[in-house]
């Protein structure tokens, strides 16, 4: 007796029109950023730029936020992908309706919008506390390099700016000499109608690369020229002159074509051209409660601002606060102490000849020594074991989990952006596994 298969037929019609809510169960990620999107979140920052009467009617800027917000929930970041699910995803579809606006009005929309989209981390993060998701009672701070929109093969130190300037700058003046002095014989072979000067374009490019160069290498003096000026006098002492004099970049200094703002850094996969991601954590349920972006590869600057984020955005102060080594300076020590804060900050590692961790310890300052004896007496049982899964984690599930390794947009500020789009689609997903 043969098998009895289900009828498989294509073009059966369905009695009653389907509506794009059916095709996605209740419960679903798309149901709750829409309605969060739609009940929740004021929009008002993004809705005033729309005044203008005329022309044809845009998509509605609150679907467009919900779109945005569900594709980096979804590892979805490319504006070109986005809308191609948006054609062929009917979870996308649950967000949009029958609307498929196409990559140059999501990529527009982001652009546009971004401090706008900037803004809903805070009013995501006060949903979390509403929530009871955020204690405060331990914090941990950490930072990870993301790759730029840019490669590092684009870069060029200040040193060797100086010898391509120069070298390139002989050969175009002699390309220009040359030009002048068979101008008339160009002007028989190439007739009346063309000058018989025109250079090719290989040497227009040339030239071209060389007014980049040129601004890099300004810009890095100026910004040498700054930071020489917010220093105290230096104080004679004797010896040797410095090899970089005062006010000027130091030879190894580098600025990228690509996207300036960015630098190399050190990562995982060795030397990057990267932006530093911060990122301070609840260790309750792994909300993010303060986030930023820099383009300093070192964290120990990034701490003070971080706490006073913290204040500001949950109104009161975390209790305890662990990061690693990479924060741990006395300055930073005796911010954690005036702010009333019990940290737990690693000192570093022992090097290599250090007779017992005693003589480590007597070369760091009081604040030093304190915080030292803090984590030695604490040993295993130390507050400071709570960061390897509170802020490790968040950064694994960001960039492994949802799959975000590099920035699409350029620039510091829009990739601060970019960055705090990342941090409010995951607490948006913390937050749908706790109320959704």
């Amino acid at each position: 007796m043969a098998k009895t298969f289900r009828e498989w037929d294509l073009d059966q019609g369905m009695l009653f029109p389907a509506h794009v809510k059916d095709w996605v169960p209740e419960g679903h990620l798309a149901h709750f950023v829409r309605n969060l999107v739609m009940e929740e979140l004021d929009l008002r920052a993004i809705l005033s730029c729309y005044q203008e009467e005329r022309g044809y009617p845009p998509y509605h800027p609150g679907m467009m936020s919900a779109l945005v917000l569900y594709s980096y929930c979804q590892g979805v970041y490319s504006s070109r992908r986005i809308a191609q699910a948006c054609r062929e995803r009917v979870d996308f579809m649950a967000i949009v309706g029958t609307n498929a606006p196409d990559f140059r009005t999501v990529n527009d929309f982001r652009k546009r919008h971004l401090e706008g989209l900037k803004g809903l981390f805070d009013q995501v993060l006060r949903l979390c506390r509403k929530a009871g998701m955020v204690r405060m009672g331990h914090v941990s701070l950490d930072g990870t390099k993301i790759r730029a929109n840019a490669s590092k093969h684009k870069a060029m130190s200040y040193g060797r700016m100086k010898k391509v300037e120069r070298e390139w700058s002989q050969q175009i003046d002699e390309w220009f000499e040359k030009a002048k002095a068979i101008d008339r014989k160009e002007d028989e072979q190439y007739g009346p109608d063309r000058r018989g000067d025109e250079l090719p374009d290989w040497v227009a490019d040339k030239k071209k690369r060389l007014e980049k160069i040129r601004q890099a290498k300004a810009e890095l003096e100026a910004e040498a020229k700054a930071e020489e000026e917010q220093k105290p006098p230096p104080k004679y002492r004797g010896g040797r002159k410095p090899k970089t004099p005062p006010g000027m970049p130091k030879e190894k200094a580098q600025k990228n074509f690509t996207d300036p703002d960015s630098e190399i850094m050190k990562g995982t996969d060795g030397f990057v051209q990267a932006y530093n991601a911060q990122a301070a954590v609840d260790a309750e349920s792994q909300i993010i409660v303060a986030q930023s972006l820099t383009n300093n590869a070192s964290d120990s600057q990034e701490l003070k601002p971080i706490l006073k984020q913290i204040r500001d955005n949950n109104g009161r102060q975390a209790r305890e606060l662990s990061a690693d080594a990479g924060y741990f300076s006395d300055d930073n020590l005796k911010e954690l102490a005036r702010r009333h804060i019990r940290g737990y900050v690693a000192p570093g590692k022992l090097k290599h000849g250090e007779a017992s961790p005693g003589t480590a310890a007597r070369k760091l300052t009081e604040h030093g020594q304190q915080m030292y004896r803090r984590l030695r007496q604490g040993g295993f049982r130390s507050r400071y074991r709570l960061r390897k899964h509170t802020v490790e984690p968040v950064f694994g599930q960001i960039k492994h989990a949802r799959g975000f390794r590099q920035f699409l947009l350029r620039g510091k500020s829009q990739v601060a952006g970019e960055w705090s789009l990342l941090c409010t689609a995951h607490n948006i997903l913390k937050l749908a596994a706790v109320t959704g």
